[in-house]
This record gives C-alpha cells, sequence and structure tokens, in this order.
C-alpha cells in the first residue's frame, strides 16, 4: 500500500490508525514481557545489556503510542488486551520469535504512520520503526552468536 498526501487526513484513516495504535499499545506491553523473560534466561552479560535495551525501547513505544492516541483523542487509550505468550521452548526458539515479532510490528506500524496527518506523529512512528528495524537486527545476531540455525543449544 502506497500512501498519497491526499489521503491522510481522512477520518476514516485517522479511525483506523487509532484502533492499530490499541492493537499496538497491546503489542508493545507483550513484548516488554516476554523480553523480560528472556532476559531470565540469557547466557550472559553481553546478551542481557542488549535485550535490556530493546525491552527499554518497547518500553519508549508504548509511551509515544499513548502520547500520540491521547493527543488525537483527549483520552487515555485502553489497549486491547493480549493473551500471556507461552514460555519459549528454548532460548533460541524465543529469539526466533522475537526477529519474526519485531517484523511484523514494522508491517503494524507502518498502517498506523499513513493514517496520521501531524509530522510530529509521523516523526514519532518513524522512529519507533526504524527501533524495531534495529532491534530484528540486534535478535539477528543474539540468534548467530548461540548457534541456534545450528541446533547447537
Amino acid at each position: 500500500m502506497y500512501y498519497e498526501e491526499s489521503e491522510c487526513c481522512d477520518p476514516k484513516a485517522i479511525d483506523y490508525a487509532l484502533c492499530l495504535i490499541l492493537e499496538a499499545l497491546g503489542d508493545e506491553a507483550s513484548d516488554r514481557a516476554f523480553y523480560q523473560c528472556l532476559l531470565e534466561i540469557a547466557p550472559d552479560c553481553e546478551q542481557q545489556n542488549i535485550i535490556k535495551s530493546i525491552r527499554n525501547d518497547e518500553i519508549k513505544h508504548f509511551k509515544m503510542f499513548c502520547m500520540i492516541y491521547q493527543e488525537l483523542t483527549c483520552e487515555e487509550p485502553m489497549p486491547h488486551q493480549k493473551q500471556e505468550f507461552e514460555e519459549p521452548e528454548n532460548y533460541c526458539a524465543a529469539i526466533q520469535k522475537a526477529i519474526f515479532g519485531e517484523l511484523s510490528a514494522v508491517e503494524l506500524y507502518r498502517k498506523i504512520m499513513f493514517g496520521l496527518c501531524s509530522q510530529r506523529h509521523k516523526d514519532m512512528l518513524f522512529e519507533i520503526i526504524t527501533d524495531e528495524l534495529k532491534h530484528s537486527g540486534k535478535w539477528n545476531f543474539l540468534y548467530t552468536k548461540n548457534c541456534c540455525s545450528c541446533d547447537c543449544k
């Protein structure tokens, strides 16, 4: 889907973006909890620090989505409740889930960005999207470092 300037402030697009923001808030909260679990099973301090940096970004994203939602609606968001995540089978399986979760988030957040009118809000989404892409690179590093594709762990 390619964004056209004339569609930017369509009320239906804004409503859709607001609905997706509520979904994103649930996703960010779930990711934060999942990454906290990964922190506890990470094999060393270096990997824990990488996961902490990702988790801290997820906290930042949650706050940014809340801010956007509040500025557009003058209301507190009521995020969709996400199901509790399943305990990962192992560290590598959890990392793989995280990689694809981050990439899926990029797709969702891009749809949100297309429904926003304010350049400031679009810039906030750009920051969130680029963070998610950065996270997928960090997760790929951890996947490789742990020889996950070799079934070594």
